[in-house]
């Protein structure tokens, strides 16, 4: 049998406490699941946890995916003809069989506007698209080289800066355009989209070029050309990915300015011509009826206005995502 005054000694023991290899062994497995938990975010990835949270950016980016559907496929909105139409409705105004009404030629203006969005943003996007690629050539050539290059490449861009933009616009378009009765849809917006890139390439040449010369002489990129990286893998893999931040900014609000300008174009005579359908000819057209039917100018220009100002905001949210001393 077992004393009982030891039995009470044995219980009272205080715990034992852990041993050195056990704390050690703890202390070890603590720091190596701190990277599992904690996960490192580029430029790219701060920006996008930044965009999530503001409501400016999913109510833009909502209607720059309504527009986009409702450019690529126009049938999912309306069965109506945007083309033909019945002069026997010549302006009739909005009813539940034609909801904006019917303009000088009986077409149905919903259907009109519905369409128009094809040629305006896609005349914007492949506009901004050769904008980009032209500029930012430019631009990443004249900062990376520097020397005569660069101060050709300024100079030829000084001279494009130096021409306004409707002058210039009216000038290539009515030299290469004339009346536009010999040219086809295609043609026509090949022309409006080469006098948008010509015109406004200069500025992206200007982005791009003054972020090379901010860039090409951070510690990274003379640790790669120490290491014996080439001209084509500096630009590639470490000047471009730095250097896009300004252009995708200036890219995604140029898409709104472009869409302005092909109305103006239009608006004017020089751009779109019928037959093709964009919000810029319908505006045109709808001018000599404003007091006898203000819906013609009013539909087609809350569209213009709500797509210019959907593509301006995504670009603010975007900027201020970006741009970390704005967060």
């Amino acid at each position: 049998m077992s004393d009982p005054n030891t039995a009470s000694i044995v219980s009272t023991r205080p715990p034992t406490l852990p041993t050195e290899t056990g704390a050690s062994a703890s202390a070890n497995a603590a720091p190596s699941e701190s990277p599992r938990m904690e996960k490192t975010r580029g430029l790219l990835g701060d920006a996008w946890r930044d965009l999530r949270r503001k409501p400016l950016f999913w109510a833009s980016a909502a209607l720059i995916l309504l527009f986009v559907v409702m450019a690529a496929v126009p049938s999912l909105f309306t069965s109506g003809d945007a083309v033909n139409g019945d002069l026997a409705r010549s302006l009739g105004t909005p009813s539940s069989e034609a909801w904006f009404g019917y303009d000088v030629q009986g077409r149905d203006v919903y259907s009109r506007v519905i369409y128009g969005a094809r040629a305006s943003i896609v005349v914007a996007l492949l506009s901004v698209l050769g904008t980009l690629l032209i500029g930012g050539a430019m631009g990443m050539m004249a900062g990376y080289r520097g020397g005569w290059v660069d101060s050709l490449l300024s100079r030829v861009a000084d001279i494009f800066f130096g021409l306004p933009f409707v002058l210039g616009s009216i000038v290539i378009l009515t030299t290469f355009n004339g009346s536009g009765s010999s040219n086809g849809k295609a043609e026509i917006m090949f022309l409006v989209i080469m006098s948008l890139t010509v015109l406004t390439w200069p500025v992206v040449m200007r982005l791009m070029r003054s972020s090379v010369l901010a860039a090409k002489e951070a510690d990274y990129i003379v640790a790669a050309r120490a290491l014996g990286a080439g001209t084509g893998r500096i630009i590639l893999k470490h000047l471009l990915p730095n250097c896009l931040a300004p252009l995708l900014v200036y890219g995604t609000i140029m898409v709104g300015s472009f869409i302005g300008a092909e109305a103006t174009l239009s608006f004017l005579g020089i751009g779109l011509k019928s037959p093709v359908v964009s919000w810029g000819i319908m505006i045109s057209e709808a001018q000599n009826y404003i007091r006898v039917s203000p819906f013609l100018l009013f539909f087609p220009s809350a569209f213009l206005v709500t797509a210019v100002l959907s593509f301006v905001m995504l670009g603010e949210a975007v900027r201020e995502a970006l741009d970390p001393k704005l967060r």
